[in-house]
């Protein structure tokens, strides 16, 4: 299912909690890496391996914007729509990607480069609006800020 490297990674965080389930998060991450997304496998796997259920697997898959079930691209952009995001034009920066990028929200490149989310608050409000690129925040963003992180993506 997975790389010996990564199967060892999964053994060493499932040792360091009392209760096996509580592992579920960064389980799911091993999961996402190797496969650039959680699989259907993966789902059983962990459910198997955390000794939870296969239903409860996936409703934490579902619950966690930074979990994904299809394929996402290199770079995943997630914007906040929350309200201090929206009011600082967020819905306009959302769109101005999109169009960017020739991506619906959602969707992915046809290359594969990238992904475009919106995502429910990411603990900015006060450097609204803002971007999460993978794991790094760009905040007080704008359509031309955008313009040069993208193109420094390309």
């Amino acid at each position: 299912m997975y790389t010996e490297s990564n199967e060892k990674k999964l053994d060493e965080i499932i040792s360091h909690y009392p209760v096996k389930r509580s592992a579920i998060l960064p389980a799911l991450y091993i999961a996402q890496e190797e496969h650039g997304h959680v699989t259907d496998d993966d789902i059983r796997y962990l459910a198997k391996r955390l000794d939870m259920r296969v239903n409860e697997v996936e409703e934490v898959v579902t619950f966690y914007s930074m979990y994904s079930r299809k394929p996402i691209g290199k770079y995943k952009l997630q914007v906040c729509r929350t309200l201090s995001c929206m009011l600082q034009g967020a819905e306009q920066i959302t769109e101005h990607i999109s169009h960017k990028l020739g991506c619906e929200i959602g969707g992915t490149t046809p290359d594969g480069k990238f992904t475009l989310q919106e995502v429910e608050c990411l603990g900015y409000c006060d450097l609204a609006p803002c971007l999460q690129v993978n794991f790094d925040y760009h905040e007080k963003i704008s359509t031309e800020s955008v313009d040069q992180l993208i193109d420094s993506l390309k």
